[in-house]
């Protein structure tokens, strides 16, 4: 078994800070998304491995009304720490607050914790060095 895709909510109108956050902030490339189901709204974003091959997948759908996921929430996992410093950076110059206070709590991964642009808990995190 594998994990195809996370989905994560937006309130309607939601598609452009959810851009600045997983396309600006994260790096992840957006795809179009399936013509029945684009006109339902929201976005969604993929990351490939160096082999071409699909590594992450976040589906953003929207909802109304809408509600915030503050605990539940993707954990992505980067390639390098040096990689996770570098999309902290990225996000924290778009404004968006990363919390690295549980940086050190998950052996053997280093990790930070931030909010979309929804409000959506998010964690990134890559092996520790």
């Amino acid at each position: 078994m594998k994990l195809h895709h996370v989905q994560v909510a937006c309130p309607p109108g939601g598609e452009t800070e959810a851009r600045r956050f997983y396309g600006d902030g994260l790096g992840m490339m957006e795809v179009e998304k399936p013509g029945e189901l684009a006109q339902r709204g929201g976005c969604w974003f993929r990351v490939y491995d160096a082999a071409g091959a699909v590594a992450a997948e976040i589906h953003v759908g929207v909802e109304d009304p809408f509600a915030p996921a503050l605990k539940a929430h993707p954990a992505l996992l980067l390639d390098s720490v040096t990689d996770l410093e570098l999309s902290a950076e990225r996000l924290a110059a778009a404004g968006f607050d990363v919390d690295w206070t549980e940086r050190l709590t998950f052996a053997g991964y280093e990790r930070f914790h931030v909010f979309d642009g929804a409000g959506n808990r998010v964690e990134v995190m890559a092996a520790a060095t």
